[in-house]
Parts: C-alpha cells; structure tokens; sequence
C-alpha cells in the first residue's frame, strides 16, 4: 500500500535530517532491516519526498526525493491530496503524473 502524507508546519518541528531520522526509526521498530534488498519488498518504507522549499544534495538525505518525478506509485497518492503543488520539474503532480505511461485498477497501480 503507498500513501502520501503531507505534514504542515513540519519545519517548526523538524529539520529535515531530523525527520528523516525519525522516519527511520519508525520503521525499525515496526521491522524493517537496512540493507534489504533495493527495491525489493519491505515490511514499512517511509520516504521524505519534499521539505518545503528545501533542495539539498547529500550522502545522507536529497530533496526533492530523486526519483519521486518518475513514479506513478508516488504520484497518484500526492495528486489525492495536491494535485497542483508545483514539482521540482516546474509542473504541477497532476501534469507530472500525466506524463508517466501506468495504468490503475482500483488501487494497484503498475507502471512500465
């Protein structure tokens, strides 16, 4: 199951390090393992897609998520709850989402 989660005023509470640590720390009491196979099935994968405004680069965490533009699983859930927050691509999601070849039926969405 993916779901988009958006979080107001995240940044009076949180860095965005600070969150994504969090994040982490979540999912290993619910039991994920670091260094499961990548993209592999896992029990919980929280990922920090954006942080405001933020852009940064780094070992650690990059934001915008780098490859949250290219997945439909990503983008249909954020179109539910933002369909015109403008994207790190200058388009909204919904334009965004339209532009990725998947298909939908009910809520398994397959990309090719």
């Amino acid at each position: 199951m993916n779901c988009v989660v958006r979080l107001k005023a995240a940044s009076d509470i949180w860095a965005p390090e600070g969150l994504l640590s969090t994040l982490q720390a979540v999912e290993a009491q619910i039991g994920r393992v670091r260094g499961e196979v990548q993209g592999g099935p896992r029990v919980i994968d929280l990922d920090l897609l954006m942080f405001g405004d933020v852009r940064m680069q780094g070992d650690y965490l990059t934001l915008p998520h780098p490859r949250m533009l290219e997945r439909a699983f990503v983008l249909v859930p954020l179109c539910d709850i933002a369909p015109e927050l403008v994207l790190s691509n200058g388009k909204t999601a919904k334009e965004t989402l339209a532009g990725l070849p998947y298909s939908q039926n009910g809520n398994v969405i397959s990309q090719k």
